[in-house]
């Protein structure tokens, strides 16, 4: 199991999963930013086939315009990202980064405490799927 974020396994497809997780992350007050579809991508530029898999940037705007006045360049740690991928089961894995992890690399005790707020609503947000 990884350590930098939290992990679960759902008994849905891929497409249910990304639904599911979008309508989730607006209930705990996340918007959804960029979806990347690595799948296409990897199409696209590399020719190569791959599983489904998305990136989502999730971002809550309080939270963000808070890390951001504690942290003017925190931008570039921004959005949180959650993906979605298929197994080869064919059900679905959601994970979801732990902010206080991404951010342990910067020594702000503000932007410490807004992160652990942050994830504790992501860790709800999954625990809840």
């Amino acid at each position: 199991m990884i350590t930098y974020g939290f992990v679960k396994e759902l008994d849905i497809d891929f497409e249910q999963a990304v639904k599911k997780v979008t309508d989730a992350l607006e209930e705990a007050g996340f918007g959804i930013l960029t979806t990347i579809n690595v799948k296409k991508k990897f199409k696209e530029k590399l020719g190569i086939e791959f599983k489904k898999y998305v990136i989502l940037g999730a971002c809550n705007p309080a939270n963000a315009h808070q890390a951001i006045e504690a942290e003017e360049n925190i931008g570039l740690m921004l959005p949180c990202n959650v993906i979605v991928y298929e197994k080869d089961d064919q059900k679905a894995v959601v994970a979801a980064i732990k902010p206080t992890k991404a951010m342990q690399m910067i020594d702000n005790g503000q932007l410490q405490r807004i992160a652990a707020e942050v994830e504790s609503k992501i860790k709800k947000f999954i625990d809840n799927l």
